[in-house]
C-alpha cells in the first residue's frame, strides 16, 4: 500500500472516530432530556423513589458526556499533534535534502548546522510527546476523581426539572382555562 492511501486511510480512521463520539454525545444528550423528563413527571406525581432514580440517571449521563466531550478533546489533540509530527518529519526530511544540495553546490562540509536543526526538532518532538504524556495522565485523574454528585450539583438539578415542571403545569392551566371559555361560549 502506498504512502498517501495509507494517509488517507488514517484521516478516514480518524474522522469516523470523531463522527462516534459526536454521536455519543448527541445520544446522552437525548438520554439526558428523558432523564429530566422523567424527573419532572415523578416530582408532579409525588413520587420521590423515581425522581431519586431519574436524578441519579441525569447526574451519570452528564458524567458520560463530560467524559466523551473529553475524550473527543484529547482524540483531536493527539490528532494534530500526530499531524504536527508528521509535519515536523516532512520538513526534517526536506531540509536534509535541502542540505545535500547545499553541499553539492557549495562543497563545503557544514553538517554541525543541520546536525543542531535536527537535534533541535528531535527534542521539540520529545518535547510534545512529553507534554501529550502529562496532559493524558491529568485527563485520566480526572476521570478517576469524578465524584458522583455534590449537594451544589444535586440542587442545581433539582432546580432545572423543578423548572421544567412548574413550566408544563402553567401550559396545562392556559389549556384548560380555554377550554373552559370556549365550552362557556358554545353553550
Amino acid at each position: 500500500m502506498s504512502a498517501t492511501k495509507k494517509d488517507i486511510e488514517k484521516r478516514i480512521l480518524v474522522n469516523k472516530t470523531i463522527k462516534t463520539m459526536e454521536k455519543q454525545i448527541q445520544k446522552l444528550e437525548e438520554q439526558k432530556k428523558a432523564y429530566i423528563e422523567a424527573g419532572k413527571l415523578a416530582k408532579q406525581k409525588g413520587l420521590t423513589a423515581q425522581y431519586n432514580l431519574a436524578l441519579s440517571g441525569l447526574r451519570m449521563t452528564i458524567s458520560q458526556q463530560r467524559r466523551v466531550y473529553e475524550m473527543k478533546l484529547n482524540f483531536e489533540i493527539t490528532s494534530q499533534m500526530r499531524d504536527m509530527s508528521q509535519m515536523t518529519a516532512e520538513f526534517l526530511q526536506g531540509m536534509g535534502t535541502l542540505s545535500k544540495d547545499m553541499l553539492k553546490l557549495t562543497r563545503t562540509r557544514d553538517f554541525d548546522k543541520v546536525q543542531r536543526q535536527f537535534t533541535d526538532a528531535m527534542a521539540s518532538a520529545e518535547a510534545q510527546t512529553e507534554r501529550m504524556e502529562a496532559f493524558m495522565e491529568d485527563t485520566e485523574a480526572a476521570f478517576s476523581a469524578a465524584a458522583p454528585g455534590t449537594d451544589a450539583e444535586n440542587s442545581e438539578l433539582e432546580a432545572l426539572i423543578t423548572n421544567e415542571a412548574s413550566a408544563e403545569d402553567n401550559t396545562e392551566l392556559m389549556i384548560d382555562r380555554e377550554l373552559e371559555e370556549l365550552k362557556k361560549k358554545m353553550v
